[in-house]
């Protein structure tokens, strides 16, 4: 054991080893994630939307064994295929490479093909066919407009 006073003279030089530490861990920090400060509007709603959907499918996937192996499974990837379709979705919805947008466009629709072929696999109906979440919906005036020219042209 070191003596106490040997001891009170090394309690600062403690303090500024951990305070220095703290710091460098804090820089490290940041050199992976820049300074919010810096970030503009659309990156930090892009970042805020893609946490929110890897959270969601990081909780879905936590799918409560059923005793059935290949349904855990399909009830595990499916969240995961979801995530990927919904990042995709935010890639598309923010991203300006066009390589990466068509990526993006082939992933939505590669992954809801692999969630239809694994509900078929373990006899579950697969999703009705929807648009792509890729394109905005018609607003609904518009949906009102063509109904009634459509209307309009049986008569």
């Amino acid at each position: 054991m070191l003596p106490r006073s040997f001891r009170s003279a090394l309690a600062p030089l403690g303090a500024s080893v951990l305070l220095a530490f703290v710091a460098a861990a804090a820089f490290a920090q940041d050199a992976h994630h820049p300074a919010q400060a810096a970030q503009s509007t659309e990156e930090s709603a892009f970042l805020a939307e893609n946490d929110a959907a890897m959270t969601k499918m990081m909780n879905d996937m936590a799918a409560k064994p059923s005793g059935d192996i290949d349904r855990d499974f399909v009830a595990m990837m499916t969240p995961h295929h979801h995530g990927a379709i919904d990042m995709a979705v935010i890639e598309l919805r923010y991203g300006k490479n066009e390589q990466l947008r068509r990526i993006a466009q082939e992933i939505i629709v590669e992954q809801q093909q692999e969630i239809d072929a694994m509900k078929l696999a373990i006899g579950d109906p697969v999703t009705a066919s929807a648009p792509a979440p890729t394109q905005p919906s018609p607003a609904p005036a518009a949906a009102h407009d063509h109904m009634n020219m459509s209307h309009g042209m049986k008569n």
